[in-house]
């Protein structure tokens, strides 16, 4: 059983900057991919960034290109999502996923991810 736990999520200004961080624990698969997911309230589930397992390559989804940046630090077995000039619209919850690293990005979110985190909030007053 694999945990994930988000945090760094909270209140901020727009125009501001937040990192998130998710720390995985538990029975980790040896090669795994992570990604950022979010959801505002009345919305379905929107992919934010993901990560292959050895950082090398990640993919940001159309919302946060030019204002996020995603990385990992596996000796820690945390991942990171640093978001700048922050919109209302970014208002949601964020969620981490971990999923099978298969070495090229397939559909939406890129993995198949089967691990997901409880999510952490992120309020973007204007």
């Amino acid at each position: 059983q694999v945990q994930l736990v988000e945090s760094g999520g909270g209140l901020v200004q727009a125009g501001g900057s937040l990192r998130l961080s998710c720390a995985a624990s538990g029975r980790t698969a040896s090669n795994y991919a992570m990604g950022w997911f979010r959801q505002a309230p009345g919305k379905g589930r929107e992919f934010v960034a993901a990560i292959s397992w050895t950082g090398d390559t990640s993919y940001l989804g159309d919302s946060v290109k030019g204002r996020g940046t995603i990385s990992r630090d596996n000796s820690k077995n945390t991942m990171y999502l640093q978001m700048n000039t922050l919109k209302p619209e970014d208002t949601a919850v964020y969620y981490c996923a971990t999923g099978p690293d298969n070495g090229y990005c397939s559909g939406y979110g890129c993995y198949a991810y089967d691990n997901w985190g409880q999510g952490t909030q992120v309020t973007v007053s204007s």
